[in-house]
């Protein structure tokens, strides 16, 4: 949690805060609410402060530093060595062929600056989805994978269930079969969540651009967005 010392009450940091973590106090200085910051550093990294009384608070515990890097887009994740929450997801997947022909990539990024996401929220709609076919990768892939008591059920470790970050990916695989009850399940865990999320799905399309999950996500009123084509010039090491 950030820190502020020797505050002269100027409020010009409140509107840099990403969550709504500070607020000014009853005494006329600013009180950052502990349960809400996400150790993203924006108000430090924005130098918003005319007195520079914010500091980083003391990252003394692995939930602390989870939380921190996990919502620090400069911070790099040791495991996988990708800055900006740790995980390269989908995004190259035109040369690195993560995601094979038979099977989809899922990657499901939970929260938003403004919103932000517990990790309570975030075990719900990981243990749907893995209910439903979604299986995990290791922690040498997603940073996810460091706080699941069980990758292979989706739950997450019990002592980090109340931790609140900036936003974290749910991603993985699942057969093409599967897709469909993967939907099922987002469209059933969506009303029992208190955050937003994204879907994004890796397919190996045909020449002509088609796959027959794009036919699955029409079917449940959902309008793909074609965020990226590898037109070539990216050449995948698994097919």
């Amino acid at each position: 949690m950030v820190q502020v010392e020797d505050c002269i009450g100027c409020e010009e940091c409140i509107p840099y805060c990403t969550v709504g973590a500070l607020s000014m106090g009853n005494d006329g200085v600013v009180v950052v609410d502990g349960s809400r910051c996400t150790d993203c550093y924006v108000c430090i990294r924005s130098k918003c402060c005319p007195v520079d009384t914010i500091v980083p608070g003391p990252l003394n515990t692995f939930n602390d530093n989870f939380r921190h890097v996990l919502s620090d887009p400069t911070e790099t994740t040791a495991e996988t060595g990708v800055p900006g929450r740790g995980t390269e997801e989908s995004k190259t997947n035109d040369v690195t062929g993560r995601f094979r022909k038979d099977e989809a990539g899922i990657c499901i990024d939970m929260g938003r600056p403004g919103v932000g996401v517990r990790m309570r929220d975030v075990e719900k709609v990981a243990v749907a989805v893995v209910r439903a076919g979604l299986k995990i990768p290791g922690p040498e892939e997603t940073p996810l994978a460091k706080v699941m008591a069980d990758r292979t059920t989706g739950k997450l470790k019990d002592d980090v269930l109340d931790e609140y970050l900036l936003s974290i990916i749910i991603e993985g695989t699942c057969p093409l079969d599967k897709v469909e009850g993967v939907l099922r399940a987002l469209r059933s865990v969506e009303k029992e969540i208190d955050t937003v999320f994204s879907l994004g799905i890796v397919l190996q399309v045909d020449e002509n651009g088609y796959h027959p999950v794009l036919d699955t996500l029409e079917a449940f009123g959902i309008k793909p967005y074609r965020g990226k084509v590898n037109v070539g010039f990216g050449r995948p090491l698994a097919t």
